[in-house]
């Protein structure tokens, strides 16, 4: 069980690092290891710990837990053919609803904030 799901993670850092254009030695760099150590991790030759996890979901800005969750089904993906991409979107429309209800909810979150502090202003 632990040897399964350190394989699925190792191939989830690889899937998670791609569409944000970091190459392996630029993880590599982060995590202060070579790129063919690196790539061994993301092979699953190199056990994964959570600390390592950690690091590797910091680097990629995501949740560890997020991580560990993550969906890949549900990215874009490009198919090179012919020199030509094709992107791909997965996402459910249920997905994106959530989403853009989080980003609603965001946004009034800010407006929020930002009269606070201009009453904060003006006020002092």
């Amino acid at each position: 069980m632990e040897k399964e799901m350190n394989t699925i993670l190792a191939k989830k850092s690889g899937k998670i690092r791609e569409p944000k254009g970091f190459p392996q030695d630029y993880m590599a760099t982060q995590l202060e290891l070579s790129q063919r150590a690196y790539s061994k991790l993301e092979n699953n030759e190199i056990k994964l710990d959570w600390n390592r996890l950690t690091l590797i979901a910091k680097i990629l800005d995501v949740d560890p837990v997020e991580m560990i969750s993550f969906d890949d089904s549900l990215i874009f993906s490009n198919f090179p053919q012919s020199g030509k991409q094709h992107t791909f979107n997965n996402f459910p429309d249920a997905l994106k609803e959530q989403y853009e209800n989080q980003i609603a909810h965001l946004k009034e979150e800010v407006r929020f904030l930002r009269a606070q502090l201009e009453h904060r202003r003006a006020n002092h």
